[in-house]
């Protein structure tokens, strides 16, 4: 008590210099915050102005009411031939992103659990491959990956959009971060009870990764609904495009249908955002447990 009441100047330098900080840091990440919207409240306020203000204007936050109207998404929503186009690729993409993410978490945990909870020759070395999965650029694999879907007759499918990314490396290596620091007694303990090593997955180990499965949801998600290029080239079928691609398909040395490609493209991130809101209780959990055990 006597060194703190004999330097109050200290002290008050103290003070001052996280008031500093934190006034520094906070505009830091509002200047941050703002470049990070920015692209978004421009594209929301394009979205409701004729594509004519956005060819003349382009993306901006200028809010100007008189060229402001509902036509656009009235247009979306209406029974013509774009609205029909627009929410067959809309369905498409909730289907590919759902297949996609099931499949994504389940065979990606089992991967995880397997390099994680048990112990065994050539351990490292498995982990070390699949980290090194993850340096390769995807630009390198397509060529051979299309010619594995031509090989295996997956080409204007489902299946060969999503088989490729079905066992995702930085899935994997964050579902074993996180699982390393889980107790194996665990596993002990469900042995002496008489379960069976799959039940022990199941049952025990699993709905103790809830978080770490809420965090891989929507980063999957996001990954899956926003996906092009891969898409692009193993689909052939008009009626099969997701989302993306059928937006892409709006911009042609022809004509631009900017009214649609705006509207669309905000509507598009409804998905996403509610997937988001299903599971941001343990998200934040889920990341830094991930990012600090093991």
């Amino acid at each position: 008590m006597a060194n703190k009441s004999s330097n109050p100047k200290e002290g008050m330098g103290m003070t001052m210099k996280r008031r500093i900080f934190s006034v520094l840091a906070t505009a830091w990440f509002a200047a941050l915050s703002f470049i990070i919207a920015f692209p978004l409240v421009a594209g929301l306020i394009a979205s409701f102005r004729p594509g004519t203000e956005l060819i003349r204007r382009g993306l901006s936050i200028d809010l100007d009411f008189s060229t402001m109207t509902l036509d656009n998404y009235k247009y979306l929503f209406g029974n013509n031939v774009d609205s029909q186009r627009y929410f067959m690729w809309f369905k498409n993409s909730l289907i590919l992103t759902f297949v996609s993410v099931v499949l994504t978490l389940i065979v990606c945990y089992f991967v995880a659990y397997g390099l994680s909870m048990y112990e065994y020759k050539l351990k490292n070395l498995l982990f070390f491959l699949v980290i090194a999965t993850m340096m390769v650029p995807f630009e390198i694999l397509i060529l051979p990956l299309y010619k594995e879907m031509i090989t295996l007759k997956l080409i204007d499918t489902m299946a060969g959009v999503i088989m490729p990314g079905i066992c995702s490396a930085s899935t994997i290596f964050f579902f074993r971060q996180y699982m390393i620091g889980l107790p194996k007694e665990l596993l002990d303990a469900g042995r002496i009870d008489g379960a069976t090593e799959y039940g022990i997955c199941i049952k025990i180990m699993l709905p103790i990764t809830k978080p770490a499965f809420a965090a891989m949801s929507i980063l999957c998600a996001m990954g899956a609904w926003n996906n092009v290029l891969w898409p692009m080239l193993v689909y052939r079928s008009a009626e099969k495009f997701t989302l993306p691609i059928g937006l892409n398909t709006l911009l042609t040395p022809y004509g631009n249908n900017y009214d649609v490609l705006i509207a669309g493209s905000m509507f598009g991130i409804i998905p996403v955002f509610i997937v988001f809101l299903c599971f941001q209780k343990y998200f934040i959990e889920g990341l830094t447990a991930g990012a600090v055990k093991g």
